[in-house]
């Protein structure tokens, strides 16, 4: 006696409709992102968090810059366009406070945290090629130097106390003098202490400092050094702030 089919023991595929020879494969669901105005309000309140004056600060620049374009438009007789203008203008201005705040409040979460440096040098604009990984590393204190090479030269950015982190620094400094003879290298403490420089200020340090290299001389200088030089072990949870402060973000783009 044949047996009846067992609509239990069916495959999920037989369950399925089928598709047509020529219909369309059924897209996937696809990740909405979150929308300019979501992201704004979300660095808003981690601005808030760290900065409580910022909504007042965004308020006296809107109100400040919506009010001289009243008063120019109304000395021209034409008040109206005054306003027209003033309120984009006012907005603008809102967001670029908000923008600053954003970046310093960033950099207050993460600072003393380990990779904290990384992260500043994360924030660089185009021309700087920056190493993601600390470069050498105390596996004890965590202290540690990270690498940049831009226009400047070679530029080593250490985070840890001066005097601990000073061995770590001649030694990769030292190395890199046997590599590139005739290539400048920077070097730069990160922390509060004297003659140290704040991790919010890394970046404008050094896209102050003078252009000694051309541009295809520094990918030339980037590959010599990948090539020669060796990456040391690093760590576990050495770098747990790959994800940089956001300026696009920070401006709601």
């Amino acid at each position: 006696m044949a047996n009846s089919p067992d609509s239990s023991n069916s495959s999920p595929a037989s369950d399925a409709p089928k598709r047509g020879l020529f219909s369309r494969k059924p897209k996937a669901a696809k990740v909405k992102k979150p929308s300019r105005l979501k992201q704004i309000r979300e660095v808003f309140q981690m601005t808030r968090e760290h900065d409580p004056m910022v909504p007042w600060l965004m308020l006296l620049a809107f109100l400040g810059v919506v009010a001289v374009s009243f008063v120019v438009g109304f000395l021209l007789d034409n008040w109206i366009t005054g306003l027209i203008i003033g309120i984009p203008l006012g907005v603008l201005a809102a967001t670029l406070i908000l923008s600053r705040r954003a970046e310093r409040a960033a950099f207050a979460r993460i600072e003393n945290q380990p990779g904290a440096s990384g992260a500043a040098l994360g924030t660089l604009k185009r021309g700087w090629i920056v190493e993601e990984q600390p470069v050498a590393v105390n596996p004890r204190t965590q202290d540690a130097v990270f690498r940049a090479i831009g226009r400047p030269g070679v530029v080593l950015v250490s985070e840890g106390p001066s005097t601990r982190v000073k061995p770590l620094l001649d030694a990769e400094r030292k190395r890199l003098a046997r590599i590139l003879p005739n290539v400048t290298i920077h070097v730069i403490e990160t922390g509060r202490g004297e003659g140290q420089v704040p991790i919010s200020q890394v970046a404008k340090k050094m896209t102050k400092l003078k252009n000694e290299l051309t541009k295809l001389e520094v990918s030339t200088v980037s590959k010599r050094i990948s090539s020669l030089g060796s990456r040391l072990p690093i760590p576990k949870g050495i770098d747990p702030y790959k994800a940089r402060p956001d300026r696009k973000a920070a401006r709601g783009r």
